[in-house]
């Protein structure tokens, strides 16, 4: 083996490292969802219960002395890496009605204790998104109306 050709065989090698580094390193853009429900996880802890909360974007939903707001919650299409992620505005209602803006910002399902709410009595984090509806509450059977068949009172 020559100089020559160890040479060109060391520069054909650094040009095929120069293509992968500048052609097969660039991120990959995933097209992002947009859902429209943002799914959490609440916890009180005095008493120790776990609530999950289906919030539609844009509302407000109310926790304890928190109110919690989603504003965009994004998933990846499933052949993609999961990475769900939502902004939310959390506010704390005080005693004296005055509303306190705990939390701005994004929160990720994938890493729940990167952002999520910390209060000393509450915690709020993201846990997915949804696209379809909440199903709606058809109450307590208690409540409920007696069947038209049934005899009344």
């Amino acid at each position: 083996m020559t100089d020559k050709w160890i040479c060109m065989r060391l520069c054909a090698a650094l040009q095929a490292l120069l293509i992968v580094c500048v052609f097969g390193s660039a991120p990959s853009h995933a097209q992002k969802i947009e859902n429209p429900i943002a799914v959490f996880a609440a916890l009180d802890k005095v008493t120790a219960r776990i609530s999950p909360l289906e919030i539609p974007i844009g509302e407000t939903v109310k926790f304890g002395a928190l109110t919690v707001t989603p504003r965009v919650c994004f998933t990846r299409p499933p052949t993609e890496a999961p990475l769900t992620s939502a902004f939310v505005e959390v506010e704390e209602i005080k005693l004296s009605g005055e509303k306190h803006r705990i939390f701005t910002g994004w929160m990720f399902a994938q890493s729940p204790g990167l952002h999520a709410v910390e209060h000393p009595v509450f915690d709020v984090w993201l846990t997915s998104c949804k696209t379809n509806a909440p199903p709606q509450s058809e109450g307590n059977l208690e409540n409920s109306p007696p069947p038209s068949n049934a005899p009344s009172n």
